[in-house]
């Protein structure tokens, strides 16, 4: 990937004349610094972007909005990744559901109710299909009462705010009625994001977000691929410029 480097110098060659030397062309490392749209946090683990949303949603209407933004509720494959989730900051509001130290997220799982006789026995199930290496919570709190009627229990995920416990992992499992509200987790698949903050769909070409408005790629698997860079010759009759770093080749006189 080429990224034009302007040095201009003026140097006296033997007879006297000026001789000036341009320097473009230089090779420079590409860097892409936005794989999620903004908002939400990249694990490279999974390839995954992340989103906690706090407008209190019953679990079927948290399942809609994730599903709006091309993810659904969020499970997990392995510890790691339930350790990324713990130890982000994420933006939480005043306005909460449960107490100021602890957060409650609706999460991709149900709690199916099989014995009722003396205590509630069941057991964790994926609320959708989804991959067979997702894997279960263990042992459950349960949360306010529910219906007689009701078989199922909606999976919350518990989020200390204070950083030290969630650094040592510290979490919890609620089963709780479906139908009270809470924040919940999204989870989607890693995107390629352009320059200006837009989403692109698979197979487009598109400018990443980084260093260079120059760059054109491909969009793969959420990954910039083939890309290609444009050179642009400097701005004619002026000697100081200032590149626009949203624009190809779009460039500012600073002269006087």
């Amino acid at each position: 990937h080429g990224k034009e480097n302007v040095d201009s110098r003026y140097n006296r060659g033997r007879g006297g004349e000026t001789t000036r030397f341009h320097t473009v062309n230089v090779a420079q490392p590409v860097r892409f610094s936005r794989k999620c749209p903004t908002g939400w946090h990249h694990y490279e683990g999974t390839a995954s972007c992340y989103r906690v949303y706090l407008n209190g949603e019953n679990y079927w209407d948290a399942v809609q909005t994730c599903q709006r933004v091309n993810g659904s509720l969020a499970t997990f494959t392995a510890d790691q990744e339930l350790r990324f989730i713990l130890t982000q900051e994420w933006d939480l509001e005043e306005k909460s559901f449960v107490r100021k130290d602890q957060h409650r997220f609706w999460v991709g799982y149900q709690y199916v109710i099989t014995n009722r006789n003396h205590s509630l026995e069941g057991h964790w199930e994926v609320a959708y299909k989804g991959s067979s290496e997702v894997f279960l919570p263990p042992d459950r709190f349960f949360g306010t009462a529910m219906s007689e009627k009701e078989n199922v229990l909606c999976a919350q995920l518990q989020y200390f705010s204070h950083a030290a416990l969630r650094h040592h992992g510290l979490h919890s499992w609620y089963a709780e009625n479906c139908y009270e509200k809470s924040s919940f987790l999204c989870k989607r698949s890693q995107t390629c994001v352009d320059i200006k903050d837009n989403i692109v769909d698979e197979g487009y070409y598109f400018t990443p977000k980084g260093n260079d408005p120059c760059l054109s790629c491909t969009c793969h698997n959420g990954e910039p691929e083939m890309c290609v860079a444009a050179l642009c010759e400097r701005p004619q009759g002026c000697q100081q410029y200032r590149k626009d770093p949203k624009e190809c080749c779009k460039f500012t006189c600073l002269d006087p």
